[in-house]
């Protein structure tokens, strides 16, 4: 069993930051393909960023590259999102998620993910 625990969001102007993080049990976090998605208000829940076992392949939804920037800390089991320039239209809850069995991974997939955290709420005012 593996449980996810995020933090880090708050409200935040139109063009500022946050940074969020995921705290993750289990001793194997380093084999863990873990990623980034946001459910806005009234929509899907949509991929955001994702992360490989090190972090030499990451992945992020066009709309957020070269803003946010996903990355790990395996000494420390914790994952993070750092997000500057944020619109109003990120506002939504955030969620880690987690791969674990090393099958076939679909960073972007929601499907291929087998642990989910509670989220965290970002909110970007005008």
């Amino acid at each position: 069993q593996v449980q996810l625990v995020e933090s880090g969001g708050g409200l935040v102007q139109a063009g500022g930051s946050l940074r969020l993080s995921c705290a993750a049990s289990g001793r194997t976090f380093s084999s863990y393909r873990m990623g980034w998605f946001r459910r806005a208000p009234g929509k899907e829940r949509e991929f955001v960023a994702a992360i490989s076992w090190s972090d030499r392949n990451t992945y992020y939804a066009d709309s957020v590259k070269g803003r946010f920037t996903v990355s790990r800390d395996n000494a420390k089991n914790t994952l993070y999102l750092q997000m500057n320039s944020l619109k109003t239209e990120e506002t939504g809850v955030y969620f880690c998620a987690a791969e674990t069995k090393s099958v076939s991974w679909g960073p972007d997939r929601d499907k291929d993910y087998d642990y989910w955290g509670q989220g965290t709420q970002g909110t970007v005012s005008p």
